[in-house]
């Protein structure tokens, strides 16, 4: 009801003209009712969710994964729109007598999830017959810090093109992709099992629904960041992208121990 609420202002506010429409409008308001709902739910559901001490720590640890979890997926879309970009008009892609097109090159994340899913599924069943597997958070700091050296590479090829006067190889996308996609590997299915982990039983649902509210929260972002491909020069987008999420992950890195505190036992 809130979000129907906001979304009727909006409109209101849009049709007397007090808020001029434009994309950016209406992506920045759309994320600003994103992160309204999800601080609405937590406050309600820590002051008047029936929740138990346990339950509280556990909702509040939720909500910080929730945070740099949108911080992590709006690097991890930048593949379907500045390094879509940056393949169509400053990678060659030749291989032999064909020319491969962007679009083959969105295949490379799909074929290295298929080949590296078991691969990290064995690494972590054997950390965890030493104990020495890392805990949810650290999985998530480790993914941010993967996908801010995707972009660090893409710093550097970026400076290769010599403002964007030449196409640099298909390696540097590729590197890329891979160091992205073991960041996903770390990240995204442990998110979904550390909320349906450590949100109440009776709220799993409710908790899975918020959860997907930090990808779309992502996606936004993502958009936002993207939008800035044709003004800034590449060095200083993705160097920003890496800044923020490389930077994010190892905060996050520090922040493990007293999260692992706040999960009371969940790994």
């Amino acid at each position: 009801m809130i979000g129907v609420a906001a979304v009727a202002l909006f409109a209101v506010l849009w049709a007397t003209g007090v808020i001029p429409l434009s994309v950016q409008t209406v992506a920045g308001y759309t994320g600003a009712v994103i992160v309204g709902l999800a601080i609405v739910y937590l406050v309600s559901q820590l002051a008047a969710g029936g929740l138990d001490p346990t339950e509280k720590k556990r909702m509040m640890v939720i909500f910080i994964l929730f945070i740099f979890s949108a911080l992590f997926w709006s690097g991890f879309e930048q593949a379907g729109s500045s390094l879509n970009l940056f393949a169509e008009r400053l990678t060659d892609r030749g291989l032999g007598r064909w020319e491969l097109t962007t679009t083959s090159l969105q295949s490379v994340n799909p074929l290295l999830i298929i080949t590296l899913a078991p691969v990290f599924a064995w690494i972590w069943v054997a950390l965890a017959k030493r104990n020495l597997e890392p805990s949810s958070p650290a999985k998530f700091a480790w993914g941010l810090i993967l996908l801010g050296l995707g972009f660090a590479v893409m710093v550097w090829a970026s400076i290769l093109t010599e403002n964007q006067t030449r196409q640099v190889g298909m390696g540097w996308l590729c590197l890329t992709y891979l160091l992205h996609t073991c960041g996903e590997l770390c990240l995204s299915p442990v998110g979904l099992s550390t909320v349906t982990k450590l949100a109440p039983h009776r709220k799993v649902g409710q908790m899975m629904g918020v959860w997907f509210m930090s990808l779309s929260l992502g996606n936004l972002m993502a958009g936002l960041v993207a939008g800035q491909f044709e003004t800034l020069p590449l060095p200083q987008l993705f160097g920003a992208v890496f800044a923020t999420t490389a930077g994010a992950g190892l905060i996050l890195a520090l922040l493990v121990r007293p999260i692992r505190k706040l999960m009371s036992g969940v790994h």
